[in-house]
């Protein structure tokens, strides 16, 4: 490989091994977001697709399907029902999260309204499914079902779990299995039964993306307080002003004495913020090392990605989903 190849973020390499195979999956996607009597599907499915963001899921589908060596047309189907899924839920949670900003522009729900949104994602999930259906492959769309009830279970979850503070590690972990991992294990799973890989194959495929998935949103909610705005898009302290109980936040709460605990219980259980609360909440988050402690259990799920690969053929690709994983935790250092 060349040295300016060793140098590029292994999801561009990714990207320009794929390129061919994500044009074909970005063609799709134009092709079935179309509506003939609802000019307002395209308009806020576009707005989301266009926006700029890096396809991985959709690409881990077509890196698992081609690492397995898979020779048919239906990995293109596969990619884009991965990308419809994930649109449909980022347009379903910037309405229950009342977002304003998404990827630095306007979310579809402050552009046209929350009606539209909600509606447009349920469209979005339906087209997902038609395009599941025409691979003709049972283990393909018990995945993929599987894999949205599982993603709406864990926002659910979410809603309940955010502002207790009983809430566990564990706990959040469920949430995290639910609402990132899930689809990035069924994106990589796919890939493999499509292909009719071993057993032994598609499994290390679903550990690898489910890994991976845990890694990436622990890193998503580490960057949240300690980020810099200008890369992530995102203000310092977002999750704790929008009162949800991520890892940093969930080990400091666990650590707290009796003054601190109700700081945490007027800021994030009751509501209660007021000027000065986010530095003190960041100060105590350092007292107690749950950044450094975060980011230590972002690298150990991972390595535990890396480790998932060791049973898939030997490939550039393989190198490339490695190499992902250790990006996905770089971006803390």
């Amino acid at each position: 490989m060349l040295k300016s190849e060793n140098s590029q973020k292994p999801h561009d390499r990714m990207a320009a091994w794929l390129a061919s195979d994500m044009e074909a999956v970005n063609a799709l996607i134009r092709t079935r977001m179309a509506s003939e009597h609802a000019p307002r599907i395209p308009e806020v499915t576009a707005h989301l697709v266009d926006a700029g963001g890096k396809r991985l899921r959709p690409m881990l589908t077509l890196a698992a399907a081609h690492l397995c060596g898979y020779q048919g047309p239906f990995h293109i189907h596969l990619a884009a029902t991965v990308e419809f899924i994930h649109t449909a839920t980022l347009l379903h949670d910037d309405v229950v999260d009342e977002s304003g900003q998404r990827r630095g522009r306007p979310t579809a729900n402050l552009l046209w309204d929350n009606k539209s949104s909600v509606l447009v994602g349920d469209y979005l999930f339906s087209r997902s499914f038609q395009l599941m259906v025409e691979t003709g492959s049972l283990g393909v769309l018990d995945i993929l079902s599987n894999a949205s009830a599982t993603i709406a279970e864990g926002e659910v979850l979410q809603l309940t779990a955010s502002q207790d503070l009983a809430t566990t590690e564990a706990v959040y972990l469920q949430v995290v299995r639910g609402k990132t991992a899930a689809l990035f294990s069924a994106a990589t799973e796919v890939g493999g039964v499509i292909a009719g890989a071993p057993d032994a194959q598609v499994r290390a495929l679903y550990d690898y993306g489910d890994a991976l998935g845990i890694a990436f949103q622990i890193v998503d909610d580490l960057l949240d307080m300690q980020g810099d705005p200008g890369a992530t898009g995102k203000d310092v302290g977002d999750d704790f002003r929008e009162r949800k109980l991520t890892m940093p936040l969930i080990k400091a709460v666990a650590r707290a004495d009796t003054e601190e605990r109700a700081f945490w219980q007027r800021t994030i259980e009751r509501g209660k913020q007021e000027e000065g609360d986010l530095d003190h909440a960041l100060a105590l988050l350092h007292r107690h090392n749950a950044l450094i402690d975060t980011a230590s259990e972002a690298r150990r799920w991972a390595e535990k990605a890396r480790e998932a690969l060791a049973p898939l053929p030997d490939h550039d690709i393989r190198e490339m989903l490695s190499d992902l994983a250790d990006y996905v935790v770089e971006r803390i250092r």
